[in-house]
């Protein structure tokens, strides 16, 4: 599999997984299937596996209006989003007014939500929304705002994936109700990869986190409602561990920066349902994230 076929950079972005969950989707029969992502986010993965032929459909959704809106974009509003990428302007005013829009979409078109989202996503640290421009309001770090925006090829992801326009549904529902109304009408050939917002420190992270009863009442409702074959990552900590105590489940370690670099371990937890891949395939998910972390540590 090639890597960064998503136009998004993603806090926690699981793109570099990929080969891991196709991996799981060969274990067991899978591959050629509907392929869902309650969190979407950068859909860094689900790209990836539809692009490469791993998938057939992939069902994106995400409860934040702003990634919503851009997915949407990229569907439906493909050659406006393009020029709009092209004729971009690498300014701090511009990131300014940008930033509004991200912080009021209730007064904008889904067009403008969406690529206010992309521009803020390519031009902050990190890719995090709410976090500061990459370069600083200066602009005299040794990486400046446009650092991750390399207009030609970020066209070409987006129109790569226009094309498989009719292989994407994006919703706009809570996790809940996406379990609830959309899982049960996936065909039985399908996986679901479920990446909520991180346990701890996701109010830095996300425009949309969890408080510690939302993850537990969202652990409940994957493992006792989910009929269909699941995975869930998570940041390794002592609560998912017990949330999730009766499932099956790895560690792998984890670096992330974000203004400061943060170490620490994830957890892989899988349905009963599913076959494990083997013990190297489960070291390889090490490797490939240390090797992520050591390239995002350059301009942050």
């Amino acid at each position: 599999m090639s890597q960064h076929k998503s136009p998004l950079r993603y806090p926690g972005g699981k793109q570099k997984l990929a080969p891991f969950i196709h991996e799981v989707m060969t274990q067991n029969g899978l591959l050629g299937c509907h392929y869902a992502e309650p969190y979407a986010g950068g859909s860094g993965v689900a790209i990836e596996l539809l692009l490469d032929g791993r998938a057939s459909h992939i069902h994106l959704n995400d409860s934040c209006k702003v990634v919503y809106s851009f997915w949407r974009s990229v569907l439906l509003d493909t050659e406006e989003l393009c020029r709009r990428i092209s004729r971009a302007s690498m300014t701090i005013a511009e990131w300014r007014r940008q930033r509004e829009i991200v912080r009021n979409p209730h007064k904008f078109s889904r067009l403008d939500i969406g690529f206010s989202m992309f521009y803020l996503n390519r031009c902050n640290r990190s890719g995090i929304l709410s976090g500061g421009v990459i370069g600083g309001l200066q602009q005299i770090g040794e990486w400046k705002m446009d650092a991750r925006f390399p207009r030609n090829e970020l066209i070409g992801r987006v129109e790569s994936i226009a094309l498989r326009k009719r292989d994407i549904t994006v919703t706009n529902l809570d996790a809940e109700i996406f379990i609830a109304e959309r899982v049960p009408k996936l065909p039985r050939k399908s996986l679901i990869y479920f990446d909520p917002p991180y346990f701890h420190k996701a109010e830095r992270l996300y425009l949309n986190h969890y408080s510690p009863s939302d993850h537990l009442r969202i652990a409940e409702v994957i493992q006792g409602r989910v009929k269909r074959p699941w995975l869930v990552s998570y940041d390794d900590t002592p609560q998912i561990r017990k949330y999730y105590s009766d499932r099956r489940r790895f560690s792998y370690s984890l670096q992330y920066n974000a203004r400061k670099v943060y170490r620490g371990r994830e957890l892989f937890i899988m349905a009963d349902r599913l076959k494990l891949p083997g013990e190297s395939k489960i070291k390889s998910i090490d490797s490939a994230l240390k090797s992520m972390a050591r390239r995002r540590e350059r301009c942050g």
